[in-house]
């Protein structure tokens, strides 16, 4: 009797087991279709670590870039996204989409990173004058970042360009101790204004912070207006949007669902905009004053972006994905300026003197 009911209880046991291990594959089959590509961790690890922040945000990140790049493919339906996965022999590795010269996107790139490894002494020098003390063991400091990134540069000028990145950092001192933070945000560039644009783009991006603290859309909005400014210009990149770093309070769940409302609002904020301006005719004329203000963003990323400078300064990186953001055209004329009172002249008043949107 007693072999009877342990051979009962071992049968059972492995059609559990069995029936446990068709629901993983089930479950491993529906991510994949979630998905661009396999994540870079892969799907047992993630699972095995489904608890842990870092696995939660590394799935966050992945279905946010399959998510805008799907919004984005609809779009432009005569284009494809060239997906690429690329590893990094230092530790981690990422996955760049990016759809490039398509009816209605000119070059249009989201990427991920999850990488790891000892932070190069050029980073920490930069995270140390942003007030972080780094405590390093032998003069070596162990992290891991990943974050969802990226730059849309439409064909049509009257279609704004929009970046947006969102990502987790963690550092290991040397009594072991974890420092951890997160940052990001989502912008608008666009060539020519559009009210109506402006007020959505900035309404939505406030509601999902609205949802945590009233006090973090205004605090963010002036970050972005303070942080993507070309100082040797005079003039903002854009028309903002949200921007923040280095935020690890009140809790660790607490800024990851932020994060979380933050990535969920891209599609929502940007899709819109796109399908209301990607069929307007525009000029000759127009899609100049576009080329020249891409060669702004260019001046910004190149001088000023800090992602841009950590990518460049991590030995191992993927240079052709840190530079995915830089348009596929872009102009410099000598001593450009619009006439007094153009649609030209317009914007660029805007990018001087940052406005309120939402109010």
């Amino acid at each position: 009797g007693a072999l009877g009911g342990l051979g009962l209880a071992l049968g059972l046991w492995r059609r559990h087991t069995a029936l446990a291990a068709s629901r993983e594959d089930e479950e491993d089959k529906e991510l994949r279709q979630r998905f661009m590509a396999p994540p870079v961790s892969g799907l047992r690890e993630l699972r095995r670590r489904r608890r842990e922040l870092r696995s939660r945000m590394e799935l966050l990140i992945m279905e946010t870039q399959a998510e805008v790049c799907r919004a984005l493919a609809a779009l432009d339906p005569g284009a494809s996204f060239s997906v690429d996965t690329w590893e990094r022999k230092e530790g981690g590795g990422g996955i760049s989409c990016v759809l490039q010269d398509g009816e209605v996107f000119e070059k249009a790139g989201v990427n991920v990173s999850v990488v790891s490894g000892l932070l190069s002494e050029e980073a920490a020098r930069q995270m140390r004058s942003r007030g972080k003390s780094l405590k390093a063991k032998d003069g070596k400091l162990p992290f891991c970042a990943m974050g969802v990134s990226s730059v849309i540069h439409p064909k049509n000028p009257h279609v704004p360009t929009m970046h947006f990145n969102y990502r987790y950092f963690e550092i290991e001192e040397a009594d072991g101790t974890k420092q951890w933070w997160f940052g990001g945000g989502t912008d608008l560039t666009p060539t020519y204004l559009n009210e109506e644009d402006a007020v959505h783009f900035h309404k939505t991006l406030k509601e999902a912070c609205d949802k945590h603290d009233l006090k973090l859309y205004p605090k963010y909005k002036k970050w972005c207006d303070d942080y993507f400014y070309i100082k040797h210009r005079g003039e903002r990149r854009g028309i903002g949007g949200i921007f923040f770093d280095d935020v690890d309070s009140p809790s660790k769940e607490e800024v990851f669902q932020f994060v979380k409302s933050c990535a969920k609002a891209v599609v929502p904020c940007y899709i819109p905009i796109v399908k209301k301006h990607r069929h307007d005719s525009f000029t000759p004329e127009e899609k100049l004053w576009q080329q020249l203000r891409r060669g702004r963003y260019v001046e910004f990323n190149l001088v000023y972006d800090r992602g841009t400078k950590f990518g460049l300064l991590t030995p191992g990186s993927r240079i052709e994905s840190i530079l995915m953001s830089l348009p596929l055209t872009a102009r410099w004329e000598y001593m450009h300026t619009p006439p007094e009172s153009s649609k030209e002249a317009e914007i660029l008043e805007v990018l001087r003197n940052p406005k309120d949107w939402v109010h």
